[in-house]
């Protein structure tokens, strides 16, 4: 199929773009699949080029305009779109960044889709905090930094070609670089089966005293790099977006369950009215405003709990067929569980909890 480039959200040329990813989706199902066809796809319609600035060579969207492009996206394919939310955030940063040489070398091949990169930055965040020592550690030398340790959640790291990660000094200041994985010391294992999204091939990346070069860092050595405002945020809008992205394809699925069964019509309209009104917060809190006074965490704990109701009304309204492999209803329940471990802040776990359990419902 021939893509249209993208121009903006309101394009002709994204809906054709998320029709030819969702009459994919089902292939990510396989074992050791990749989305290699959908971000070659992706590549071409210019979709790489939204997250960087004009004058970086990318389109420059806004983080409204963002936020539409990945609600299609996602509820288009939600694993090729998580995929992309790792490749942006990396390509992002290298955007950003005060390395010329670094963006000049990267950008191009970066934006056309011919290489990938990808981040690993979660240990710097979210995850593993509770260690006494940094999972990833550098040392600095007059030329280079040494990597030493594992980075626990990268996505297409096999795939890649330059992984953003960042690590930790023994003084406790942070760096990031645009690690190139053919460094002798990089190992990259095969990645876990996932409950779902396994074709994200999203796993750890090991350093084995690692020498990485000074023409590769981004950012650093710094107290709390990732709170810098270097490219791309964590979490935040962006997860909530993914997770309202697999909400539309849900309860799309339920509103053309209710057309031909009543007693479907009264729960798909409550569902939509709530997703609306979802939407609306996100776009509102993109453009620097406030729906109802929700703030980015709660609009987080309400994606969350919206994500894991319509995917399962979806497949209560399947009934049997829903739970049969390779049923959508049956994937979508699946990928709803991923909102609750990735950069799942504590205040909104603890919120989700508290719903699961009863707790503070009238």
């Amino acid at each position: 199929m021939n893509i249209r480039r993208i121009q903006s959200p309101d394009d002709l040329a994204l809906v054709e773009l998320c029709a030819e990813l969702a009459s994919l989706a089902t292939e990510l199902d396989v074992p050791g699949a990749w989305p290699e066809k959908q971000l070659e796809l992706c590549g071409n319609a210019g979709v790489f080029e939204w997250f960087v600035p004009r004058q970086a060579g990318g389109q420059g969207w806004s983080e409204a305009d963002v936020i539409r492009g990945y609600l299609a996206l996602s509820q288009a394919c939600l694993t090729t779109t998580f995929v992309i939310t790792q490749r942006a955030g990396a390509t992002s940063r290298i955007a950003v960044s005060d390395n010329r040489w670094a963006r000049e070398t990267l950008l191009p091949d970066l934006l056309s889709g011919r290489t990938f990169a990808t981040v690993g930055i979660s240990h710097l965040t979210t995850s593993r905090q509770h260690l006494a020592q940094p999972v990833l550690r550098a040392e600095e030398t007059a030329e280079s930094f040494v990597l030493d340790g594992y980075s626990p959640w990268v996505t297409g790291g096999q795939f890649a070609q330059h992984i953003v990660v960042g690590a930790t000094l023994a003084d406790g200041r942070q760096i990031l670089v645009a690690l190139p994985t053919d460094l002798p010391g990089v190992v990259v294992p095969q990645s876990p089966e996932l409950v779902a999204l396994s074709a994200s091939h999203t796993g750890p990346v090991n350093c084995e005293r690692v020498f990485v070069d000074r023409k590769w860092l981004l950012a650093g050595p710094m107290q709390e790099v990732m709170k810098q405002g270097l490219g791309a945020k964590t979490g935040g809008l962006q997860t909530s977006t993914l997770a309202v992205g697999l909400t539309r394809a849900a309860l799309q699925f339920l509103d053309r369950q209710a057309e031909k069964r009543a007693d479907l019509a009264e729960p798909a309209c409550a569902f939509r009215e709530e997703l609306s009104y979802l939407e609306h917060a996100l776009l509102a809190l993109a453009g620097g405003e406030q729906c109802g006074g929700w703030s980015a965490s709660e609009v987080r704990t309400q994606a969350n709990s919206l994500v894991l109701r319509a995917t399962q009304a979806a497949l209560a309204a399947a009934k049997g067929a829903g739970f049969i492999a390779g049923h959508p209803a049956g994937r979508w329940c699946r990928e709803a569980l991923f909102f609750l471990v990735w950069s799942c802040p504590q205040g909104v776990l603890a919120a989700n909890l508290c719903e699961f359990a009863g707790i503070g419902e009238d």
